[in-house]
């Protein structure tokens, strides 16, 4: 007798897609996009409003201008978070490039491995940062011993270059998305974001390595973000010279969350 039947990962409505036809009466939340429906809610958490500021600490505390982060997969989830990590980067030190090496899997320990040590014996990066399932690369930083920002939950026991982590809450995530359900508005807001207004993203607490300079700077980052400005927003250029955004633009909702298939500039590749 449920009404309301809430998937929480990435691809799940698409492989229950006849369910969700024959129970026209149901409203499903998705979290991912990849099937449409009218009875078919998008829902995600704007994490990349967290990863922009992750981008403004690696971006100051980088001493080499040389960033890495080991991603997952090229789908607009993660280059959503690799776009707004350089944005925040690039905000703060223009010169930094962030080089991404791609693991092709949300858990696949040896390749993330791999990978770490190669942006870091290879390309020579000084701040790493990741996005997986677990907590492979900081670990590999950590005997690297070099900066690093973790992501989705603390690695616990690690020294102080273990700079903060990007978090989300996803408990005031699904509050949110019930509280719509509940007033009725279940199938008018097709693509619903939860964000740093209802605390649902953040950074976790600074190590001890990180100044009053950079924690300045990202409070005054997170002071506009809650404002009203947007990560996507402003004259925005790709990595090969295209503009993306022009100012007083905004990329919209449905594009970051559908159709995100290029890098901001300052995105370099390791070509493994």
């Amino acid at each position: 007798g449920c009404k309301m039947i809430v998937l929480t990962s990435y691809g799940y409505a698409e492989e229950v897609k006849d369910t969700i036809e024959k129970y026209p009466e149901v409203s499903f939340y998705c979290n991912s996009f990849n099937y449409h429906a009218d009875n078919v809610t998008s829902y995600f958490s704007r994490m990349y409003q967290a990863r922009y500021l992750a981008g403004i600490v690696a971006g100051m505390q980088t001493k080499t201008n040389k960033i890495g982060y080991v991603a997952a997969m090229p789908n607009s989830e993660v280059n959503r978070g690799i776009n707004a990590f350089t944005l925040g980067v690039r905000r703060v030190n223009p010169e930094a490039i962030v080089t991404v090496a791609w693991s092709d899997a949300w858990d696949n320990e040896d390749e993330e491995r791999k990978q770490a040590d190669n942006l870091i014996e290879i390309t020579g990066v000084d701040v790493i940062t990741y996005h997986q399932n677990q907590a492979y690369v900081a670990e590999e930083a950590e005997k690297a011993g070099i900066y690093s920002i973790g992501y989705h939950q603390r690695l616990e026991n690690c020294s102080d270059k273990y700079l903060t982590t990007v978090v989300g809450d996803w408990k005031l995530t699904y509050e949110a998305i019930i509280r719509q359900y509940l007033r009725g508005n279940s199938d008018s807001i097709k693509i619903y974001w939860v964000g740093m207004e209802e605390n649902a993203v953040k950074l976790d607490d600074f190590s001890a390595l990180v100044s009053e300079d950079i924690k300045a700077e990202v409070t005054s980052a997170e002071n506009e973000l809650l404002a009203g400005k947007d990560v996507f927003s402003g004259v925005i250029y790709d990595n090969a010279g295209k503009l993306r955004c022009k100012e007083n633009q905004t990329i919209r909702d449905e594009i970051l969350l559908e159709q995100l298939d290029w890098y901001v500039e300052g995105v370099e590749f390791y070509d493994k």
